[in-house]
């Protein structure tokens, strides 16, 4: 019998070892997943539904050896693992690597042993040596930040409406819009209007065709990260948008978590239908199920045209959660994406400006050049009790506005020691590093 070879990378002492995973540890860690993470029966069944699609299946990112396995070898049971999930995001429209750990998760009879630290330092080893320029995890709040991530990034922003808020059809009146499952024939409409929906967003995810099929028919329909896409039609059968949501209910009902229309196309002519769609299908899975269908939802971030056609007929608001955000070489970054930030300086009242920032995190900083407008130099740079630069970010703070989920003037009221030297300085900072909208579906 053929037996796939296990990579050790550390012995980690008292029996245990942190080894790859192959794709025959399938079984063990979905189990192990499940029991962690899982919040009940149904979600336990969900995640590992999940770890097993990233072991088993064909993954259009991930390899089968992209998991961390804490094993103690007196048993070969799992007691603590993690794993990454490359990806390709955007900012401002222009490209850059991302590493997505996820499934982070640790045996509680082996918690408080460093065992998820020594994971991470491995993961992002393998995420730089992938070229990222990034990693990004969704999780509780403040663990990440024990292993160099800052919260700094819209996640999954909530509206949600009752019964009484569902639009009713007249008498005699025919459903104008109908929405089925898509198809493979689809995945073109599909892609040409996720990249629209894409351009509201200042960062978002890059899907591949691999990438859209994987998500059409490539994972287990019970995959907690399944979310299956719907065509809305007209009348004529014309294809005019998209919703996205899962086959089963929420805690009080189904969530949409994308929704898209043809340039041209009314959202509110269109979003009434989807309510309907909404409401139907949610009492079909509460049927199913045996749960309880009081609500619909729209999951699609802080701002979406959505909330604007449904008005107050969304009364119960979530705000956003965060992403966690790591960037280890932040002046690698910041020249990644720097015909953005020339961008926003051809466009504002600093156009063709030259000056130097020097901008400090108190241990370490950076130092920008602007020559007319144009950034010339993007260091590294250490301030001392003779510069302390022109402005300071405390911590990780100068993410929030790199990432334009905070502003200068906000951080400033959060954090005393966040400051700025002059109206020119705060004038330059809003205009390279404004506050903007972003909502980020990845690939999982």
């Amino acid at each position: 019998m053929f037996t796939q070879e296990k990579t050790i990378l550390r012995d980690l002492g008292n029996g245990l070892i942190m080894r790859r995973s192959t794709s025959a540890d399938a079984d063990a860690l979905a189990a192990f997943n499940g029991r962690i993470h899982g919040e009940n029966e149904q979600d336990t069944q969900r995640v590992a539904a999940w770890t097993h699609d990233l072991l088993a299946r064909p993954h259009p990112t991930m390899n089968a050896d992209d998991f961390t396995v804490v094993e103690d070898t007196s048993t070969g049971r799992i007691v603590s693992s993690m794993n990454l999930i490359p990806q390709t995001w955007t900012y401002e429209g222009i490209e850059f690597g991302v590493g997505r750990p996820e499934l982070v998760g640790t045996d509680p009879e082996f918690r408080n042993r460093g065992l998820v630290r020594t994971q991470f330092e491995e993961v992002h080893k393998w995420s730089t040596e992938r070229g990222h320029l990034v990693q990004a995890i969704t999780g509780i709040p403040f663990y990440y930040r024990l292993f160099g991530y800052e919260m700094t990034l819209d996640l999954a922003g909530r509206r949600f409406g009752y019964e009484p808020h569902v639009p009713k059809l007249k008498d005699g009146e025919e459903e104008p819009y109908r929405i089925r499952v898509a198809s493979e024939a689809d995945l073109p409409f599909l892609a040409e209007l996720y990249e629209r929906a894409s351009k509201r967003s200042m960062i978002a995810c890059v899907r591949t065709p691999e990438i859209f099929k994987y998500e059409l028919d490539g994972q287990s329909e019970n995959n907690v990260d399944y979310y299956p896409r719907y065509i809305i039609e007209n009348t004529s059968g014309e294809a005019v948008g998209y919703i996205q949501h899962r086959n089963w209910l929420g805690l009080t009902g189904i969530n949409v978590i994308g929704y898209e229309l043809k340039p041209g196309v009314s959202w509110l002519a269109v979003t009434p239908s989807v309510v309907r769609h909404l409401w139907a299908k949610g009492q079909e899975f509460a049927e199913r199920d045996g749960k309880p269908r009081t609500s619909f939802g729209f999951v699609l971030g802080a701002q979406h045209p959505a909330y604007e056609a449904l008005g107050k007929n969304l009364p119960s608001e979530h705000s956003p959660y965060a992403w966690y955000i790591r960037i280890p070489d932040l002046p690698g970054f910041l020249n990644q994406i720097k015909p953005a930030l020339e961008r926003r300086m051809a466009e504002s009242i600093a156009v063709g400006h030259s000056r130097e920032i020097k901008i400090s995190f108190y241990r370490d900083g950076l130092r920008l050049v602007l020559e007319k407008g144009k950034l010339l130099t993007i260091e590294s740079w250490k301030p001392s009790p003779d510069d302390d630069g022109a402005a300071a970010f405390p911590g990780l703070t100068f993410l929030q506005i790199l990432f334009g989920y905070r502003s200068l003037e906000e951080l400033c009221q959060s954090f005393p020691d966040c400051w700025y030297d002059g109206e020119d300085v705060r004038a330059l900072i809003d205009i390279l590093f404004p506050k903007k909208y972003s909502d980020v579906f990845p690939v999982a």
